[in-house]
């Protein structure tokens, strides 16, 4: 794909996130996109929203469970780039206003306080590096039509990022079983799902080790402080106005998301 397409995929991925709206799948605009010129549709995407004032303030992996890979015909996650504007606090909670066609993900989140420069990272060094880790909720959200996505437009997409709440509590990891954690998610008070952290890669330090190598290969560290969502625990949970999650993690603690306003969709 030349220089130009991508850059005018990237341009109406930040048009569409500005103005609140949908377009076509990136597939059916364009049918010969790959994956690598769909990481390169998002470093427009994303950097037009630096531009505009938003700094990187972190990662995201998504695609991270074997039924999702499978149904997108992948065999690794993705990643996309979290900006300071996608940040969302307990007490304030989300406002939909903001979004188009959202849904919810609870999963945890790792918080470093050391530089991460792969490749050759390990988990040994990924546990080092972190602060520490809480349970989060990302909120999705896609400019694509109708969801209608495959891996190349989710990539191009951002990963389908929308927004992200951390919980107030913090875990030290090293003293966590990340892999046997259980994750409990309630909606409006009633149970929702269950997930354990083995669903992520095995292991969500598995996810951000794999993400900390890939980027490295590309010459992307990730740096002290930045936030890294270690891949969904949990069904995708559409929200509206008036709804409330809770994930709670075993061992760790909870996070709440409180739902108000109305998007897009």
């Amino acid at each position: 794909m030349d220089i130009q397409t991508i850059e005018r995929h990237g341009d109406a991925l930040y048009q569409a996130w500005r103005e609140r709206r949908v377009m076509r799948p990136l597939r059916e605009q364009s049918p010969d996109i790959t994956l690598a010129d769909a990481y390169a549709i998002q470093s427009r995407y994303v950097a037009r929203r630096v531009e505009a004032g938003e700094t990187i303030v972190g990662k995201k992996i998504g695609v991270t469970s074997k039924p999702v890979q499978d149904f997108l015909g992948v065999f690794e996650p993705d990643f996309g780039q979290l900006t300071s504007s996608m940040v969302r606090s307990e007490s304030d909670g989300v406002d939909l206003n903001t979004l188009i066609q959202p849904k919810a993900e609870a999963e945890l989140a790792f918080v470093l306080k050391r530089d991460l420069i792969g490749p050759g990272i390990t988990a040994a060094d990924v546990l080092y590096a972190t602060d520490y880790v809480t349970p989060c909720f990302e909120i999705v959200d896609s400019r694509i039509q109708d969801w209608n996505i495959q891996i190349q437009d989710t990539v191009a997409d951002n990963a389908s990022c929308g927004v992200f709440l951390l919980g107030d509590v913090k875990g030290d990891p090293r003293k966590l079983d990340l892999t046997l954690a259980g994750m409990v998610l309630h909606k409006n008070g009633e149970l929702h799902s269950t997930g354990v952290g083995a669903a992520v890669q095995g292991s969500p330090v598995n996810a951000v080790v794999w993400l900390a190598n890939t980027l490295g290969r590309l010459g992307l560290p990730f740096r002290a402080g930045e936030v890294i969502l270690s891949g969904s625990q949990s069904a995708l949970v559409p929200v509206t106005e008036g709804d409330e999650l809770v994930c709670t993690v075993g061992g760790l603690g909870t996070c709440r998301a409180r739902f108000h306003g109305r998007s897009a969709l």
